[in-house]
């Protein structure tokens, strides 16, 4: 195991890194739609049950199947590793972000309409900032479960560590078959605490200060 990852640290740190990367943005890609939509919808009941419960169906869809339906209009490479990954990234966060935008007090958004607030300063002052918490908590969620599918996306050679967890496996019981499964494991679950570790600061940090109390 050690001769593997020190003839191949650098293979393995550029893998990671990529890994990081794609979930990372795709994560950013994700809350920027999650809180548009939710923004839109969470108003209107009808339409926040059509965003929870799309959200819960696509929750079921097996990855696997996702990836390889996308490969034929897509190819292979990072396209449908990104679409997969951004996808499953954007549930989670939606949801909570139509929980958290529609669980304000009235009487606060009231207020803050009293006060000459127009509507959307009131969602980006007040309401957004209310919410962030709990938003933040679908983040966290959603970063832990597309940490595992962006390996499953490698199957579609997509970027990241998924391209150890599959060469072992085509290959197993050949030399460094095991060692290369456990690099790619290991890998992802490493960076996924990483991750969630940074997301935890980032909370602390935009998260106001009242609200955290």
């Amino acid at each position: 195991m050690w001769e593997f990852v020190a003839d191949r640290y650098q293979q393995i740190l550029f893998a990671g890194w990529q890994h990081f990367s794609l979930v990372v943005q795709c994560l950013i890609l994700a809350t920027v739609i999650a809180v548009v939509i939710a923004a839109l919808v969470y108003r209107n009941k009808t339409l926040s049950g059509v965003a929870n419960g799309v959200s819960a169906v696509g929750l079921t869809l097996p990855s696997f199947a996702l990836i390889g339906l996308l490969i034929a209009p897509f190819g292979f490479g990072a396209v449908p590793a990104v679409i997969v990954v951004a996808f499953y990234a954007t549930l989670p966060i939606l949801r909570n972000a139509v929980v958290g935008l529609a669980g304000i007090s009235p009487t606060v958004v009231e207020s803050a309409r009293g006060v000459g607030m127009s509507r959307l300063r009131t969602l980006l002052r007040i309401e957004l900032p209310l919410a962030w918490p709990v938003i933040l908590a679908g983040v966290r969620v959603s970063a832990q479960m597309v940490m595992g599918i962006a390996a499953i996306a490698a199957y579609a050679l997509g970027p990241g560590l998924g391209g150890f967890i599959f060469t072992g496996l085509s290959r197993l019981g050949g030399a460094n078959s095991l060692e290369s499964v456990v690099v790619g494991v290991v890998g992802v679950i490493l960076l996924a605490l990483i991750l969630d570790l940074l997301l935890v600061g980032l909370g602390r940090l935009t998260t106001p200060r009242g609200i955290r109390v």
